[in-house]
């Protein structure tokens, strides 16, 4: 079912305008998630969001589904603001959200029950939604006993049921192994493409590019930090679609190209908002172990890449999801030792430099380029030296950090700076008493 001329005729089921989400920061400061997104949806098309973490996808669709308020915009479903869970748009989550004391059928029901319809049409409907996502059979079997695939399944169902007109899938497949996925991706767009889904669109959150391009009519590509839409990009491929079709390679490594490209007038929110990585100690730092900083130098700088690699070809090769890969380029890129740009990483001279290197000049190479390039880094090591105990609790840096993010990012930014900081050896952490020193470092 690809969007065709008849399709983008259609009056939009579902209109996004300028929609801005924001919350309230301990420090009284406002931290913009989502800024002027607009995105139209219409009968018969399935619509995916890409970007990366922190970029307001799954807020987006709690907006969408009522569960949420924007802070300025309008959501128009059908022609009128959605105030409230919406009738007529149902969700399937990553998690399964099913209850555990419920039976499959009992799960399905759920949602028809709130809306106060006759005992016997309920099983019927239930009955026919389990029966249609392949679940006949299961009724009385209670969620422990179902497969993570089989438990996706009565989510889908639950959602089903109800008949919606639009159904949001929040990264539906991303919990289940490799086979289990293709496996229920391949069913579901069998019964869209067959016209037996009692739904008219969809909108899909997906970190999964390969399976954007699958699946979606349209990808909508969003930016990060706050969330706006920065590109939008038509699949024209018929169904089924083949990921070994030069076609479909060539759609998939344009979508990487646009997720790489580098920021397009981003606006500063305010004194302390900090965008890009490496510009101050109020950088959010995302959590990549050394070991997965190493590992991707080495893979990129060896045969057949030789210190440049195409992001989907070695994502393949080193069986990595989509935002696993970025932040491990991100950091890499932060340090130095890499860039990533136009759908590629290049490792730079310092990054080939640590790949020849041996251990001991692997630490000392990562320390400079630690203390050169990541300020909260040179922060922590300057106040140990300052001080005559040569230590400093973390609280004295979780404080600071808190004047430019939450406490949940600076927990997070914390933990990674303590990673790499161990790596180098540029300073030590005792996690009992949370006090940082120069207890390890020569």
């Amino acid at each position: 079912m690809n969007a065709n001329a008849l399709t983008l005729n259609l009056a939009p089921l579902l209109a996004v305008q300028g929609v801005c989400k924001s919350f309230r920061k301990p420090d009284g400061d406002e931290l913009v998630v989502l800024e002027n997104v607009n995105l139209t949806l219409r009968p018969g098309e399935i619509v995916g969001l890409l970007g990366r973490s922190g970029s307001g996808k799954s807020t987006l669709l709690r907006l969408i589904a009522g569960l949420d308020a924007p802070t300025r915009g309008v959501v128009d479903y059908q022609g009128a603001p959605v105030a409230g869970p919406a009738r007529g748009i149902a969700m399937v989550f990553q998690s399964f959200a099913l209850f555990p004391w419920l039976t499959v059928l009992e799960n399905v029901q759920l949602g028809l029950e709130a809306l106060r319809l006759p005992e016997a049409e309920i099983r019927k409907r239930s009955l026919q939604a389990i029966d249609l996502i392949g679940l006949d059979g299961f009724e009385s079997a209670y969620p422990r006993e179902l497969s993570g695939g089989m438990r996706q399944r009565v989510g889908f169902a639950r959602a089903l049921v109800v008949h919606p007109s639009i159904l949001l899938m929040d990264e539906p497949f991303s919990a289940l192994d490799i086979l289990t996925a293709e496996t229920l991706r391949s069913d579901f767009l069998d019964l869209w493409g067959e016209g037996q889904l009692p739904i008219r669109s969809v909108l899909l959150v997906t970190h999964n590019i390969e399976e954007a391009v699958q699946m979606c009519d349209r990808l909508l590509i969003f930016s990060t930090h706050p969330g706006r839409v920065v590109s939008e990009i038509p699949i024209d491929l018929s169904h089924p679609r083949s990921p070994p079709d030069p076609r479909f390679r060539a759609l998939v490594e344009r979508v990487y190209v646009e997720m790489t490209a580098k920021p397009r007038g981003e606006a500063r929110t305010g004194p302390k908002s900090e965008r890009f990585a490496g510009t101050g100690i109020g950088t959010t730092l995302i959590h990549v172990s050394s070991n997965l900083l190493q590992g991707l130098i080495e893979a990129v700088s060896e045969p057949p890449y030789n210190g440049k690699a195409d992001l989907p070809v070695i994502a393949e090769d080193l069986h990595m999801e989509l935002d696993d890969l970025f932040r491990v380029g991100e950091a890499l890129q932060m340090l130095r030792f890499a860039e990533v740009e136009g759908g590629d990483i290049r490792l730079t001279e310092a990054g080939l430099a640590f790949a020849r290197s041996e251990s001991d000049e692997r630490k000392h190479l990562f320390a400079r380029h630690l203390l050169t390039y990541v300020p909260l880094a040179a922060h922590i090591r300057r106040i140990l030296d300052e001080r005559s105990s040569h230590t400093a609790p973390k609280s004295r840096f979780f404080d600071e950090l808190e004047d430019y993010m939450a406490e949940e990012a600076a927990e997070q930014t914390l933990r990674t700076i303590i990673s790499w900081g161990r790596y180098a050896e540029t300073f030590a952490y005792d996690d009992q008493r949370q006090v940082f020193s120069l207890e390890n470092p020569a």
